[in-house]
């Protein structure tokens, strides 16, 4: 349960700390004092949105400590282990800073928070009733929600979008590739086409530059050849040769060497020079005889070439780079040759996530049937007691199988009242007595509430537009929740305050620059002041003083 609040520069709240305890606990004050500016205060804290007019005017932040006690919340405790945020002593500190820029910052247990980790954790602390909350209940998706938490639909929930979501991605994909499964045959043949034709080709690595030069060789090769000959002809062969003059150099060279040692280098050079002529004769004897003078080979050459580059025209790329489109052509009609794109597996997996789907809607809406009864029955048994004899309230789920598929299940549920004997029911958002649906959604907010596990429950004036013996029973309802778990109630009835275990009483504070919000816990005497001042309005008389005595006294 809530323990403890701090506030600071918030709204018109100067400074405010505030223990609070188990049971029920009246807010109360004259209008314009500020008596929901608490409860802002702890939502803002459990993870509402902010902006810098929340900041106390001049100030440069507002600041909220809340201390919640979790020993008896085994869920929140989970929670915070799994974060890595445990508290000391069974003890959840949350904390919120709002500067005048507008920026927020929150922690938890002294580690840095985001607005998602508060509205998870407060969603296992606080349940949250507001005085608005009729016109909610108008909404085809609210009434939708409120059921869904009666009946504490979460995992059914779940498993229904989980299976709406592999729903959907199926029926896309499927819809999809029936709009264009022409299109997409046909891409596939132009594929294999392609891979064919590529494939025929063959082209090795480096094929292109290597007949380039074949080529070239093939179509000068009678020049090459008479060349190769003439030059082992006048190297070797030829009298007088070039080799053979220059042995009788070295011949000569060598007699004289034996004179004069200075000759040998030179002698030497050539030596290794005639021995590199000889050598370099050879290979062009060589060259000479292997030179085939082949027009045929000399027009496959020039076939292959043209072949490869009409190809390499036709994709619009490179010759050498035909290798690499094969590759990538070969892995799209992979691709599309895949399951992702065979239509008949699709749809046979289709029909398969079509029925896992209704039957986590079925099994949603069965659930959701059993509790729409035990609401209404509860509702209604509480619209007599609220004044509205021979009221009743009913909750119709309709399962229809035809029904678009959604995330949320296939029911239409619809809220209906007669708020007469006799009388027909009706939509609740056709309801034309404001009265009445103030009457109706405070009935089902207190039959709802019995079903929350949570250790805390905020009322923020749910108790508008009704009075008198209505208001007692609203009041005894609320005390009777308080029993067994927190309860805070913002109202201006004192039929609701007189049976509070607690009572508050929010001031304003006027100043000579500012006005300024407090809270004072009354005594018994000052609950007798302040339950009169709501019976009689400013003048106190010894009539009210008595009749708040009694009231206090019966709601104790």
């Amino acid at each position: 349960m809530l323990t403890h609040i701090h506030i600071r520069d918030f709204a018109i709240i100067d400074t405010l700390e505030l223990e609070l305890h188990s049971g029920m606990t009246a807010l109360t004050g004259e209008t314009g004092a500020g008596k929901s500016i608490l409860l802002d205060a702890i939502g803002l804290v459990l993870g509402d949105k902010a902006d810098s007019s929340t900041v106390r005017h001049g100030a440069d932040k507002a600041e909220i400590t809340l201390s919640v006690d979790i020993t008896q919340t085994p869920s929140a405790r989970v929670w915070l282990e799994a974060q890595s945020m445990e508290g000391a002593d069974g003890t959840c500190i949350l904390r919120r800073v709002i500067s005048a820029q507008g920026k927020s910052r929150a922690w938890i247990n002294g580690s840095p928070a985001n607005l998602t980790q508060l509205r998870e954790l407060g969603e296992q602390l606080v349940d949250i009733h507001g005085q608005h909350e009729h016109q909610s209940l108008m909404k085809k998706d609210a009434q939708r929600q409120m059921l869904d938490a009666f009946a504490d639909n979460d995992t059914l929930l779940d498993n229904t979008r989980r299976a709406w979501s592999a729903w959907k991605k199926l029926h896309e994909r499927v819809t999809l590739l029936s709009s264009q499964n022409q299109q997409h045959q046909e891409r596939i043949d132009l594929l294999r086409f392609q891979s064919q034709e590529l494939e025929a080709l063959a082209l090795q690595p480096n094929e292109t530059e290597q007949l380039d030069e074949e080529l070239n060789r093939l179509a000068n090769a009678e020049q090459l050849r008479s060349t190769a000959a003439q030059g082992y002809a006048q190297l070797y062969d030829d009298e007088p040769s070039l080799y053979s003059a220059l042995g009788r150099v070295i011949h000569d060279l060598a007699q004289q060497a034996r004179v004069d040692a200075h000759l040998e280098p030179s002698l030497e050079l050539l030596t290794s020079a005639q021995i590199q002529l000889q050598e370099a004769a050879a290979q062009l004897r060589d060259y000479a005889e292997s030179l085939d003078i082949d027009p045929a080979r000399l027009q496959a050459v020039e076939n292959r070439i043209a072949d490869i580059r009409s190809l390499a025209r036709k994709y619009r790329t490179e010759p050498p780079e035909l290798p690499a489109r094969l590759a990538h052509i070969q892995q799209e009609l992979a691709q599309l040759d895949g399951g992702d794109y065979d239509l008949d597996a699709l749809e046979q997996q289709l029909q398969a996530t079509t029925e896992t789907y209704r039957e986590q809607a079925s099994l949603l809406s069965h659930a959701r049937q059993q509790a729409a009864q035990q609401l209404s029955t509860g509702v209604s048994q509480a619209m007599q007691q609220l004044g509205m004899q021979g009221g009743k309230f009913a909750i119709q789920v309709v399962h229809d199988a035809a029904n678009t598929f959604q995330a949320t299940g296939m029911d239409s549920i619809d809220f209906t009242v007669s708020a007469n004997p006799g009388q027909p029911l009706k939509p609740l958002m056709k309801v034309a007595s404001g009265g009445e649906l103030s009457r109706i959604s405070l009935a089902i907010q207190m039959i709802a509430a019995q079903k929350v596990t949570l250790p805390a429950l905020i009322f923020d004036e749910v108790d508008t537009g009704i009075g008198g013996g209505i208001a007692e029973v609203v009041g005894k309802q609320l005390r009777t929740l308080g029993t067994n778990r927190q309860v805070l109630c913002v109202t201006h009835l004192p039929q609701v305050a007189s049976q509070a275990h607690q009572h508050y009483k929010v001031t304003k504070i006027k100043g000579a620059e500012y006005t300024s919000t407090g809270i004072v816990h009354l005594t018994q005497t000052q609950r007798v002041e302040e339950v009169a001042r709501m019976i009689g309005g400013m003048e106190i008389t010894h009539a009210t003083r008595a009749l708040a005595k009694e009231m206090l006294t019966t709601g104790s």
